[in-house]
């Protein structure tokens, strides 16, 4: 092994090792027990080009609109969690208060989320999305939905498992469980 190999412990599942596809070839899961750094590399590269394409229709949806990926973002979760309240969101997103604040202030002036006092807590904010910010968020949904169904399908019902795993891994721990409260921990 070089210096520029990098040793890894990894295990495999029960039923992985040494899997071969059924022309013959080594499934995309060979039998890794060590990492060089060309394949780290590899994983890198497919990483930024995949997220790319994946964004690039819904970035020119958002463009004719003069929003970005931070407005996507805002629109999903509060579209993924209708009542959401600023702090949740913000742990979600990571962010500071004044960066949600740049992003948030227009979507409610322009009548894409609306936002209301907590019933509890009447200093809490909940956010829910408006029919024009549905409508948007689906729109933008539904262009994303098309490229991850056509990769789906291409990869096959064991590369989505094995897709997830990764995503999963790549994942801090704080974002592992951020991930596990926002689907139930059932995927």
């Amino acid at each position: 092994m070089t210096e520029r190999d990098v040793s890894t412990n990894l295990t495999q599942p029960a039923g992985m090792a040494n899997m071969e596809a059924t022309d013959g070839k080594a499934a995309a899961g060979r039998n890794l027990l060590f990492l060089r750094e060309e394949e780290l590399r590899l994983a890198q590269d497919l990483l930024f080009f995949g997220y790319r394409d994946f964004t690039a229709g819904a970035d020119e949806i958002l463009a004719e609109l003069n929003m970005g990926r931070a407005h996507h973002r805002v629109l999903h979760y509060v579209g993924r969690r209708p009542g959401i309240t600023v702090g949740d969101l913000l742990g979600i997103l990571g962010i500071t208060k004044q960066s949600l604040g740049r992003v948030l202030t227009p979507l409610i002036d322009e009548g894409y989320i609306t936002q209301t006092t907590g019933r509890a807590d009447r200093r809490q904010r909940l956010l829910t999305l408006a029919d024009k910010g549905a409508a948007l968020e689906r729109r933008l949904f539904e262009r994303q939905r098309d490229t991850i169904m056509r990769a789906y399908r291409e990869a096959g019902p064991a590369a989505v498992e094995g897709f997830r795993r990764v995503m999963r891994g790549l994942m801090g721990p704080e974002a592992r469980a951020t991930f596990e409260m926002l689907t139930g921990g059932n995927r």
